[in-house]
């Protein structure tokens, strides 16, 4: 069965960090895109940053150079550092994979994530 699972989310206040993970299962994100989605109450769902499966990366403008998306192999396992957090980070962010390249992140073939909390308070 192929899954995403997250962990890593919680409260933190404003400056501070937190990583996230996501442990892949039934599959190997090798060869995989990777990448964290968010959504805030009234927003819409937003791609913030891919890994690419030749190792490229790609971040959203409103979290480059404060957020890192990084691949684990030997644990198949996604991670996201987030640091310098402000109160408009505060979103469900859920992580996806896809087998295809990362422009088709989203279609029918990706698998995604339940989801993790994340609330910053100023």
């Amino acid at each position: 069965q192929v899954q995403l699972v997250e962990s890593g989310g919680g409260s933190v206040q404003a400056g501070g960090s937190l990583r996230l993970s996501c442990a892949a299962s039934g599959f190997t994100i090798d060869t995989y895109c990777v990448g964290w989605f968010r959504q805030a109450p009234g927003q819409e769902r937003e791609s913030i940053a891919n890994s690419h499966s030749d190792g490229q990366t790609t971040y959203a403008t409103s979290v480059r150079g404060r957020f890192t998306i990084s691949r684990d192999t030997a644990k198949n396992t996604v991670l996201l550092q987030m640091n310098n957090l402000t109160p408009g980070d505060t979103a469900m962010y859920q992580c996806a994979a896809d087998p295809g390249p990362c422009y088709r992140l989203g279609s029918y073939r990706t698998t995604w994530g339940q989801g993790t909390q994340v609330t910053v308070s100023s």
